[in-house]
């Protein structure tokens, strides 16, 4: 990893992060996910290479203005409106099957 030195997972921890999480694999599925966390720390280590020191750090990837805008009471939508494409409704509100109870 940093500094060039490679850390690999082995299978006797995956088998053992396995025991804690209380999760049964077969050996092929041990083997599987061996190979697919070591890909993911390959990954990684690419990333561990870019210089981000003079990088401000986000916590958008865009430029969001809207987000904290200040609220303002506007018209509603007309009940009937919304109502228009709704599969029922009764007394001007949407009608949903029973799902409690």
């Amino acid at each position: 990893m940093p500094g060039g030195a490679e850390v690999a997972i082995e299978i006797g921890t995956v088998r053992h992060i396995a025991r804690l999480a209380n999760l049964e694999f077969s050996e092929e599925e041990i083997q599987a996910l061996s190979r697919q966390l070591n890909e993911i720390l390959v990954h990684i280590e690419k990333l561990n290479i870019l210089k981000i020191q003079d990088i401000e750090p986000t916590s958008h990837v865009s430029e969001v203005s809207h987000a904290f805008r200040e609220d303002r009471v506007e018209p509603s939508l007309p009940v009937s409106v919304a109502l228009v494409n709704a599969p029922e409704s009764r007394e001007g509100h949407f009608t949903v099957p029973k799902v409690i109870g």
